[in-house]
């Protein structure tokens, strides 16, 4: 469905897993450009997977738009009519549609959501093809047939557009994927590689954009009491209806194919040379710091992240790790972040009680979470020989909490689409789990198996045995 409008269109940003995220993010920020008066760029999203068919029909139906719930630490709530999308796109395994909108000049950015799994890359950065969804790709897109993974797709797109003789263009993460441009970049030509398909090889290296970008607003699943909030608030039976945090931030490399971007820095977005110091603070003393949270606040009985991060057993964990560990990493006169004052903001916004972001969400990739957002800090203190106390505490919280999956005591659903569930049966299975955790590679990569580590994680189990688990 699209939304009637005769504006005239300057550009269309065609997005890729309309998400609640990216309705609460990138929308968000078009949205402010719209209220400027700065209406000439054009929105249109979808799904290259089924399972998020329920919302696309809410939004379809009301052509696009929603209500966004945010509230501030301090309780402050505010509703927003969101009119931003321009056209909801129903899943189409063909690929139909989007693949029309991404010949037509007129698009200029294609925009994707994706979580870390779905990238489905190796340490190294290439694509990690034991998956059998990206094996059947592979061969599906050699075949010239449309592609069902993310790269599968944008290779169907992208060979529409240089076909058609669409022009250049920009592909532009919107997710946590660490130096997330540069990596799809380098699992796109990949893939291209791997199907021996040259020529659109070659046209993306002579077309195509690859930013790197740092997203960052808390945006949980919308609980069933949200909609009768917007109805007493609004007004409006509305069926789409999102809350997430006041708290809103972008940081974009600017580096953009010529056919040109919204002006993403006119509506507070930050448009910079690098994203890599706000990239490194935001990965590991936000998104490592919400894992020992939802962790350590699901072994102290919690459901949500407030709770936990208003636990002071829970909060101190948190804290010593940023404090000890992190920030004594991240700091030099370069870097342009106020570490200290990034970390209390961080655990401010987790003790917000009205966000209600439940631990079950933030635990649901936490294999992956582990060599994006824990692995790197214990990298750089060890190759610096310092302690790492403060940081083993979070793959020990974890190593507990796999234990309570394993016995099934855990008080949700654990689905990790990161985890090879027989791999971490065996870890907490085997006659020395705190070896094996430290012996898997998929979690430690070349530090797997060091002695260095298994020893402070030890130590570091103890600690959570003691003073985190209650008796």
């Amino acid at each position: 469905m699209t939304a009637s409008t005769s504006r005239p269109i300057i550009g269309r940003i065609l997005h890729l897993g309309l998400s609640n995220f990216h309705r609460a993010h990138q929308v968000v920020y078009l949205q402010r450009l719209k209220d400027q008066g700065e209406t000439g760029w054009q929105l249109a999203g979808t799904n290259i997977r089924p399972d998020a068919n329920p919302l696309l029909e809410a939004l379809a139906a009301q052509d696009g738009n929603f209500t966004l719930e945010t509230i501030d630490p301090h309780g402050k709530v505010e509703y927003h009519w969101i009119t931003a999308i321009d056209q909801v796109i129903p899943y189409d395994a063909s690929l139909k549609t989007i693949t029309e909108l991404a010949t037509d000049p007129i698009t200029r950015i294609i925009s994707f959501t994706v979580t870390e799994a779905g990238y489905y890359l190796l340490e190294n950065g290439d694509l990690d093809t034991s998956f059998p969804d990206l094996k059947a790709d592979l061969e599906r897109v050699k075949k010239g047939e449309p592609g069902q993974t993310l790269y599968g797709a944008l290779i169907t797109l992208l060979r529409a557009r240089k076909q058609a003789g669409g022009g250049p263009i920009t592909l532009q993460n919107c997710d946590n994927l660490r130096h997330n441009g540069d990596r799809v970049r380098g699992g796109l030509r990949d893939f291209a590689q791997k199907i021996g398909d040259t020529d659109i090889l070659t046209w993306i290296d002579a077309n195509v954009r690859f930013p790197n970008a740092m997203v960052d607003r808390i945006t949980p699943r919308p609980p069933a009491e949200l909609k009768a909030r917007v109805k007493a608030a609004t007004g409006r039976d509305d069926n789409a209806a999102l809350g997430s945090e006041s708290y809103l931030q972008w940081v974009i490399e600017d580096n953009f194919a010529a056919a040109g971007r919204p002006a993403w820095e006119k509506v507070g977005a930050e448009l910079v040379a690098s994203v890599d110091p706000y990239e490194e603070a935001k990965i590991r003393l936000l998104n490592a710091t919400h894992s020992c949270i939802a962790w350590g606040g699901t072994l102290r009985g919690h459901a949500y992240i407030h709770e936990g991060a208003r636990d002071a057993v829970v909060r101190k964990l948190a804290y010593d790790y940023a404090t000890d560990d992190v920030i004594p990493c991240l700091s030099g006169p370069e870097n342009p972040v106020d570490l200290p004052a990034y970390r209390d903001m961080v655990l401010e916004r987790f003790g917000n009680d009205a966000i209600r972001d439940t631990n079950q969400r933030v635990t649901a990739d936490s294999f992956s979470k582990i060599p994006g957002f824990i692995l790197p800090t214990i990298r750089d203190r060890l190759a610096r020989n310092e302690s790492i106390d403060s940081v083993a505490v979070l793959p020990a919280l974890f190593l507990e909490f796999l234990k309570r999956w394993h016995a099934e005591k855990l008080p949700f659903q654990y689905h990790d689409q990161s985890m090879d569930p027989k791999a971490a049966h065996a870890i907490v299975q085997a006659e020395d789990p705190v070896k094996a955790l430290c012996a898997d590679r998929v979690l430690w990569q070349e530090l797997a198996g060091d002695a260095r580590l298994e020893a402070a994680v030890r130590k570091a189990l103890a600690r959570v045995q003691k003073d985190v688990i209650p008796s």
